[in-house]
């Protein structure tokens, strides 16, 4: 029989505690590309002009494991305005985050999740644009802290007094 001291108990109670984030999967949850207007489109000189625009949601799936889902549109667009290729990645990973406070969870979730999603996503837009018949479109990087800090700023401002969302709640930027 074996007991446990005082301090073995305040060892395994503080082991318990300590933040521990580890990511578990990487998976494409939706991938698309449209091309509109091909063949057409190759028969012309192409120098588009690119709108990119970024999303990011996580929701909690089990106590501490979190879907975390970062999404890429790209829309090129020729010298007419007219579209040239659509893509849309989502790519999404689950994440186990414990031990964090509801910030520090909040701020895992927005911003360093999507930064390590963002590596894939990119691949999987260049891959799409290839694949379609397009010159490679390489994304430039994107600072997933001054968004989630950008987005975080106008949150407040919109709700006075507000702290950072409630860690369950989704994240979205």
């Amino acid at each position: 029989m074996s007991e446990n001291t005082p301090s073995d108990v305040d060892a395994a109670a503080g082991a318990d505690a300590q933040p521990q984030f580890a990511l578990h999967r990487l998976y494409v949850k939706d991938l698309s590309l449209e091309v509109p207007r091909a063949p057409d489109v190759f028969r012309t000189q192409w120098q588009p002009k690119v709108k990119m625009d970024l999303n990011t949601r996580s929701n909690r799936v089990e106590a501490d494991t979190y879907e975390v889902v970062l999404t890429i549109s790209v829309e090129a667009r020729d010298a007419e305005d007219r579209i040239g290729f659509i893509v849309e990645v989502q790519q999404a990973g689950l994440f186990r985050a414990a031990g964090l406070d509801a910030a520090q969870l909040h701020h895992t979730l927005g911003s360093y999740c999507p930064n390590l999603l963002f590596p894939y996503a990119r691949e999987a837009v260049d891959s799409m644009v290839l694949r379609g018949g397009f010159p490679a479109l390489l994304l430039a990087p994107v600072n997933f802290d001054a968004l989630y800090a950008e987005a975080l700023k106008q949150q407040q401002g919109q709700t006075p007094g507000a702290g950072a969302p409630a860690a369950q709640d989704p994240v979205q930027h």
